[in-house]
């Protein structure tokens, strides 16, 4: 990890540690794949084993991290293929979550998803990654929350994490961000409309480089 913590708060609490390193993974300082080295993390942030071994244990049950015997914590790694995967079923499932969520986006959810866009829309013009990466899962799930569908749910809450891990080095290959907040406020429009059949069409094109993996 060579010492990536050095300018960031100094924090003696577990909840401090935690926020701290949970944030240099999603923000990408700690790849996909990185090694979370105890020794170093300690030096940099000023804090002893104990609350940075509980904030770990927090990170892995979360997901975030896997621990290996005699080699230590590291940063879960998503593949294409992996990402590949869970699109081919979203692809399926999530027309069904908009549909079902159609009625609430129309009413009294509408305000919720119109102000994704345009948090989406300004993070993208920042070039403000974690932010950007907020707003994309953020809108996705609406239609999972908003749907009622106890199932349908529990699915997102199984992709969120690999979904984030894996955009925080995706977005950074994109000549244009901002193309993407502009594919979603075409998606919420259809999806506004009720037009399912369109929001299956416009939803398999926006997977297509994901189902190509």
């Amino acid at each position: 990890m060579d010492h990536k913590f050095g300018g960031l708060e100094r924090t003696t609490t577990p909840e401090g540690v935690y926020r701290v390193l949970r944030t240099a993974i999603l923000d990408g300082t700690v790849p996909p794949g990185g090694q979370l080295r105890e020794r170093d993390i300690a030096t940099d942030l000023g804090v002893s084993r104990s609350p940075l071994r509980e904030a770990l244990t927090r990170l892995e049950e979360e997901g975030l991290i896997v621990k290996f015997p005699f080699r230590g914590a590291f940063v879960v790694e998503v593949s294409a293929r992996d990402v590949a995967d869970i699109a081919s079923i979203r692809v399926l499932v999530e027309p069904y979550a908009a549909e079902l969520s159609a009625e609430a986006l129309r009413g009294s959810e509408r305000p919720g998803l119109m102000r994704t866009i345009e948090e989406f829309h300004r993070a993208t013009e920042k070039n403000d990654i974690p932010a950007s990466i907020d707003a994309h899962l953020r809108f996705h799930r609406l239609f999972y929350d908003l749907s009622g569908h106890g199932i349908l749910q529990s699915l997102w809450n199984g992709w969120e994490i690999k979904l984030r891990l894996y955009l925080t080095m995706d977005y950074r290959t994109y000549s244009d961000p901002h193309d993407i907040a502009v594919e979603h406020e075409r998606l919420a429009a259809i999806a506004l409309e009720g037009d399912m059949d369109g929001f299956r069409r416009e939803l398999a094109r926006h997977f297509q480089s994901a189902l190509r993996a």
